[in-house]
């Protein structure tokens, strides 16, 4: 007999996505070590987009430096980012995931979205959508089943690959409880060393620690809300409203380090432009702007300063360069990234009036 119907979070995550899409597209690469990134040269400085399982095994991950991936899988095949593929095949999945009979569905990005639907058997939907992205796509994905979204999210790493794997309030402790805080949705590793400080380190620790004391670490609203992490709990609702960007950013990583004042400020005027394309095509005003720096060998800093509502293309440009004037004399800069932030269309309903000096 079949339980009766309920509302159930579905978190569909693509397995190997970026590597997948290149397998498709050169059927002679699968079962060989695919690494993507950069414009794929591992001579110049850019960090690992994606790697495929057999990459992985060698301890291959996203975010590592290019040449480091590939001293360890000498024989890898890598390839540059092509980004509009990625987009083109992650629209075809997004678009299956709609046309399911019933389902809300809350893209999280390129290859991952939740899909909320009402089921008495959430199994048997996670399956029926697996087997239509396969059909249309050809690409594999792993379904995590929760009844919130942090347990479905949290379930989907136990269904990796190509599997389905079901958290709830019943059995959430019992399966994540003895993991690491990190282990969470939410939790990075500089929170997991913060909470170990407090003596939390396991999922169970965090989901009966003190809630004063978290508070008083991390503040009245977030103290509370890693707690609630640790306890899976939280929204059960899949959001369909389309995503707006709260802002846009470019950065460049300089294949040799600049340290002469004007390469910097020419580099910088460089990012802002990029910046400010994507920025007119939204017809939003910026509120803020934002500068990265990596200094040589690997110090990152990043400067940030609001502004006033503006269309003023020379204003943004002009404040974004003050923090230019922030990046220490002498130093040799290997990474430069710009960014604004927009308003949003709620704070323009709220009556604010940007300056308006035109895109």
């Amino acid at each position: 007999m079949s339980d009766p119907s309920a509302p159930w979070v579905l978190h569909v995550d693509l397995d190997q996505f970026i590597a997948a899409v290149e397998v498709l597209r050169r059927p002679e690469l699968a079962g060989l070590p695919v690494i993507v990134g950069g414009r794929g040269d591992p001579t110049e400085r850019a960090v690992v987009s994606t790697a495929s399982y057999e990459a992985r095994a060698f301890g291959v991950g996203s975010g590592m430096p290019l040449r480091i991936a590939a001293r360890k899988v000498p024989d890898a095949i890598i390839l540059p980012v092509d980004a509009p593929a990625y987009t083109a095949a992650s629209d075809e999945v997004m678009a299956t995931l709609r046309s399911h009979p019933g389902a809300v569905v809350q893209v999280l990005g390129w290859d991952e979205a939740f899909v909320g639907i009402t089921t008495d058997d959430p199994e048997a939907e996670a399956r029926s959508i697996q087997r239509a992205v396969m059909d249309r796509t050809r690409l594999h994905c792993s379904v995590g089943i929760g009844d919130t979204l942090v347990r479905a999210k949290n379930a989907m790493d136990f269904g990796k690959p190509q599997g389905v794997f079901r958290l709830t309030a019943a059995n959430w402790l019992e399966v994540m409880g003895p993991r690491p805080t990190s282990a969470l949705w939410g939790v990075g590793s500089k929170v997991s060393k913060r909470l170990a400080a407090l003596g939390i380190t396991t999922v169970d620790e965090l989901a009966r620690a003190d809630v004063d004391a978290l508070a008083g670490e991390f503040g009245p609203k977030m103290g509370p809300w890693y707690r609630q992490l640790g306890r899976g709990d939280g929204s059960a609702e899949v959001d369909d409203t389309p995503w707006v960007a709260r802002g846009h950013g470019h950065e460049t990583t300089f294949q040799e380090n600049l340290v002469a004042r004007t390469d910097i400020e020419q580099a910088a005027r460089v990012l802002i432009a990029e910046v400010l394309r994507d920025v007119a095509a939204e017809g939003r005003a910026v509120v803020g702007v934002g500068l990265k720096v990596r200094y040589a060998p690997f110090t990152t800093k990043t400067f940030v300063h609001k502004i006033a509502p503006t269309f003023d293309r020379a204003l943004v440009e002009a404040e974004t360069m003050k923090l230019v004037d922030k990046i220490e004399h002498g130093r040799e800069i290997r990474l430069l990234g710009a960014r604004a932030e927009m308003e949003m269309p709620d704070d323009a309903r709220e009556g604010h009036t940007p300056t308006r000096g035109g895109w």
